[in-house]
């Protein structure tokens, strides 16, 4: 079938819908071995990630303007199915989930657009971003040869197809988007589900394709991906990677800038020295498109990270931070790389490279041709050693870990080892707001005695009855202790044990908090033994399982299972161990305070805050908490420093900020070098200290006064410490 058979079926279909179209206005995105041809030209092309719903509207322009001066034509979404359609058949491109705006926004700076579709994402997101309700579909099985599932992707992937259709949004219709992505990281998934999965992945193929969007679609991660649709590299180096076909280009959909935190764990940096290392090797070997993922990487506002564990900063160590400032040295240096690599440009896309040995550890790599003219890539693979190289009589040095081009094969302009740009210092600044009229509201524990949700026998797995409505299902069953019963004459007390597939539980005896525990991203588990205080007669065991984001990868995530699924027993009796897992369980979705949204501006009014110390409230468990502040002056991002909270949720002025959780980063933080091949737990930072300690409250949330903050704390905390608290570079060092 060759090159030809791939140009013959995809060309006549982009003439064809030109045809359709205004000949004036229509464009074309073709492929060859080479590179991505638009409108008739092979282009070498820098992307960065930039997630619309991570981010608000009102900071999108200065987002995309950033990309652009750092030197990126292309920026990269994902397209989120679960905040699009929450529920079946009812959409929401409002607000944060405006994806034409977006576009639109990017396409106003003149720049292109990849639209990853999935509608699979992963990204870190609360259940890959698909909806919850799929789960409840049905005969569904996720992500395989499923009529069920398929039906409903297909949908919803025409569904936003045709809305960027609608609105000439293709570069086919003279629009930003060049390239459409359809599934995601799929190889792993295929190869786990036999044929089964490689039916599904030739079937999302073609019906991805016979949508006639007059774009190439992409597949990342799926080596077996079908004509025409081209397949693509994610990782930290894809310099190894190779297209399964030689006349489709060699594309990095995912340069991995750094990575992602979870609860607990250290802040992961990846230095920029060792990223234009990777991006350099990429290109040296063919590659010409290269998507930073992430170039911003935003917040996961309300309960949108997944994981399970993962932060509300999703600031992933990118170019631009979570706040929207550049981040220095990275962004410059990878500037500087970008237009070292665009004047090679017309000589790496005319010629194939000729690889020369220079040294043990060194090797050129020369593109050149009459059309192109020359251009050169010398290499130091070495971790540790400087190298010196001759090339063309001419003597270059070359640090550990690093590669110099030479646009003209004679003159090295860049170095991805020489980094001229200094590091920018941000410092958390008070903002002198102050937070006023605080108020609170005790979440009572769940009794036996008011309605619940479902009373069944036996322990209910939680998704199947909170459908993710809450992160929070109360688990209450009673026990009977007899009068003559050694532990109430000052006997040993009786050891409660509760394991959980939950990410975290807390244990309640007769209304009172007898212990907490918590899993881990390592560990989802959140096993738990304590002793406990009993009564004579009755007495109500509450538990109250919490979940911290759902699952966002692995084969039938959706078949995965969560909450108290036991056993729960009671040890040390003088009948002896109690198994209460099969005895009668009352349920009930989420808090009082949810159902009564206390969050809300307009709910305030009709609940019985209570006026008093905070002191007299510290470290009390399921509490709510209210106070006002007026927004500060100036332009300065702004955020709150939670770190004296325990864990629980943030809203300003019904907007949620996330969830928080003051865990202490556990990690080896002892250094970090460039050289050699990364990975996360090379460099390490934030050991000793919460992983995460301050959550962004974008400025267009704030009225200029009297804005309302509510926080519900799970296990304890000292608000009067909390603080509103600004962005602020203070100067390079």
């Amino acid at each position: 079938m060759a090159a030809t058979s791939a140009s013959k079926w995809f060309l006549p279909c982009v003439l064809l819908l030109c045809a359709a179209l205004s000949l004036i206005h229509c464009s074309n995105v073709t492929y060859d071995g080479k590179a991505l041809i638009i409108n008739g030209q092979r282009r070498i092309l820098f992307s960065g990630s930039i997630h619309y719903p991570r981010s608000t509207p009102q900071m999108w322009e200065g987002l995309v303007q950033k990309a652009k001066q750092g030197g990126l034509e292309v920026v990269d979404t994902y397209v989120f199915w679960n905040v699009h359609e929450p529920s079946p058949g009812n959409y929401n491109f409002e607000g944060r989930y405006d994806l034409v705006q977006f576009v639109k926004t990017v396409q106003k700076a003149g720049l292109f657009v990849h639209l990853r579709i999935g509608p699979y994402v992963c990204a870190e997101w609360n259940f890959g971003g698909l909806p919850v309700w799929l789960k409840f579909v049905r005969g569904i099985s996720f992500r395989t040869d499923n009529e069920p599932f398929k039906s409903a992707m297909q949908k919803f992937t025409q569904k936003i197809v045709q809305m960027m259709k609608s609105e000439n949004l293709f570069h086919s219709q003279g629009g930003p988007i060049i390239l459409s992505q359809i599934e995601n990281e799929y190889g792993p998934e295929r190869k786990a589900y036999g044929a089964a999965g490689n039916a599904y992945m030739n079937w999302v193929a073609k019906m991805a394709v016979g949508m006639g969007t007059g774009v190439p679609w992409v597949m990342c991660k799926e080596d077996d991906a079908p004509d025409p649709v081209i397949n693509t590299c994610n990782g930290f180096y894809c310099d190894y990677f190779s297209p399964n076909r030689p006349y489709k280009p060699t594309l990095w959909t995912e340069a991995w800038s750094g990575w992602f935190t979870d609860f607990g764990s250290p802040v992961y940096e990846r230095p920029v020295e060792d990223l234009a290392f990777a991006v350099a090797r990429f290109v040296q070997k063919g590659g010409s498109l290269i998507n930073y993922y992430m170039y911003h990487g935003g917040t996961n506002f309300g309960r949108t990270s997944g994981g399970p564990f993962i932060t509300t900063s999703y600031d992933y160590d990118a170019p631009i931070d979570e706040y929207g400032l550049i981040r220095q040295p990275k962004y410059g240096h990878l500037k500087e790389l970008h237009d070292a690599i665009k004047r090679c440009e017309r000589a790496i896309l005319n010629a194939d490279p000729v690889v020369q040995s220079l040294g043990n550890y060194e090797q050129v790599h020369v593109f050149s041709s009459n059309s192109g003219g020359c251009a050169a890539f010398l290499s130091n693979y070495h971790t540790n050693s400087d190298a010196r190289v001759t090339f063309r009589g001419k003597h270059y040095d070359l640090p550990p870990w690093s590669i110099s081009i030479l646009p003209n094969c004679v003159d090295a302009i860049f170095n991805t080892a020489k980094v001229q740009h200094q590091t920018t210092q941000v410092q958390m600044l008070s903002s002198k707001a102050e937070l006023r009229s605080w108020e609170t509201f005790n979440e009572e524990v769940y009794s036996l005695n008011e309605d619940s949700t479902i009373t069944a026998t036996g322990l209910l797995e939680q998704l199947n009855i909170t459908r993710d409505a809450s992160d929070y299902l109360w688990y209450t069953t009673s026990v009977h202790i007899s009068p003559s019963e050694p532990i109430l004459r000052g006997g040993k007390r009786p050891v409660l044990k509760v394991q959980s597939m939950g990410h975290g539980t807390h244990v309640f005896v007769n209304g009172h908090l007898s212990g907490s525990a918590f899993g881990t991203r390592e560990k989802r588990r959140s096993d738990f033994a304590v002793d406990i205080d009993l009564q004579g007669g009755t007495n109500q065991i509450s538990l109250l399982s919490a979940t911290v984001g759902l699952q966002n990868i692995g084969s039938h995530f959706e078949t995965w299972s969560t909450g108290i699924l036991g056993p729960v027993t009671l040890e040390g009796l003088e009948q002896g161990n109690k198994d209460l897992s099969w005895q009668k369980w009352s349920y009930k979705v989420g808090l009082k305070g949810e159902s009564m949204t206390l969050y809300s501006p307009s709910s305030i009014q009709s609940v019985d805050w209570t006026r008093e110390s905070l002191v007299s409230v510290k470290q009390q468990p399921l509490t709510w908490y209210k106070a006002y502040f007026d927004a500060p002056e100036g332009d300065e991002p702004l955020a709150l420093d939670m770190g004296s909270m325990g864990k629980g949720q943030v809203w300003v002025n019904g907007q949620s900020l996330g969830r928080y959780w003051s865990m202490h980063a556990n990690g080896d933080c002892s250094g970090c070098s460039y050289s050699g091949t990364f990975r996360p737990i090379k460099c390490q930072f934030q050991c000793g200290h919460p992983t995460q300690q301050w959550y962004h409250v974008p400025r267009s949330w704030l009225s200029p006064a009297k804005n309302l903050l509510v926080v519900f704390e799970e296990i304890g905390g000292d608000a009067s410490r909390i603080a509103l608290v600004k962005r602020v570079v203070i100067g390079e060092q």
